[in-house]
């Protein structure tokens, strides 16, 4: 009797520690606040020569919409500012009570909005019905206790064709100063076909 109500004790503890924290409109407001900005990997890049030196721009767009909030996103290697890399626009809303969602969508020959993050007149032409859901690669966030939110894709859902992969995972820790990001692209067997092999990269919150 004493050894089962003990792996009950165990068991009712690892439930508690992997429950998930209930989040409302208030961490959705916050949220917003941690993602907004720009963000720059230049620090881990001069620590590390295997990571680029990043800069990450993310604009609120759409503000009186009320399906949560609305981001232009921009990422480039600091050389070529003016040639992003990647162009996306997010989507954050709650989609339960203890998880909050990110949709990625693709706009159409994006880098005719390059630097739209300083200049929103370039967004004038963009509509949510011209954006492109990527299908299955929602981010699924967390609130933790240590005020950041914590996410990633699900599973195998996202599918990429980049550089021979099949499929790509995003894993992502959000603060107040910082944002670690690690995508990584994978093929049916399981290999990593691009992506950072060490760890996410770490993309500290500038401020001017």
């Amino acid at each position: 009797m004493l050894k089962q109500i003990i792996i009950i004790l165990l068991l009712s503890c690892s439930m508690a520690t992997w429950a998930q924290k209930k989040v409302s409109d208030t961490d959705l407001a916050l949220l917003k606040t941690f993602m907004s900005g720009a963000f720059s990997s230049e620090l881990q890049a001069k620590n590390d020569t295997d990571f680029y030196d990043i800069h990450l721009h993310m604009k609120p767009i759409w503000e009186t919409r009320k399906d949560g909030f609305w981001l232009y996103v921009e990422q480039a290697i600091a050389s070529a500012l003016e040639k992003p890399y990647r162009q996306r626009v997010y989507q954050v809303t709650m989609l339960n009570d203890t998880t909050i969602v990110s949709k990625v969508f693709e706009m159409k020959s994006p880098l005719r909005f390059a630097g739209a993050y300083k200049n929103t007149d370039l967004l004038k032409s963009l509509t949510v019905d011209s954006l492109e859901l990527r299908e299955g690669c929602s981010i699924l966030l967390h609130s933790r206790s240590n005020g950041t939110f914590v996410g990633s894709t699900n599973q195998q859902d996202c599918l990429s064709s980049l550089r021979g992969a099949t499929y790509a995972t995003s894993e992502v820790v959000i603060s107040k100063e910082k944002l670690v990001s690690w995508d990584r692209g994978w093929d049916s067997d399981g290999k990593q076909m691009w992506g950072a092999i060490k760890s996410g990269y770490q993309f500290v919150k500038k401020h001017d």
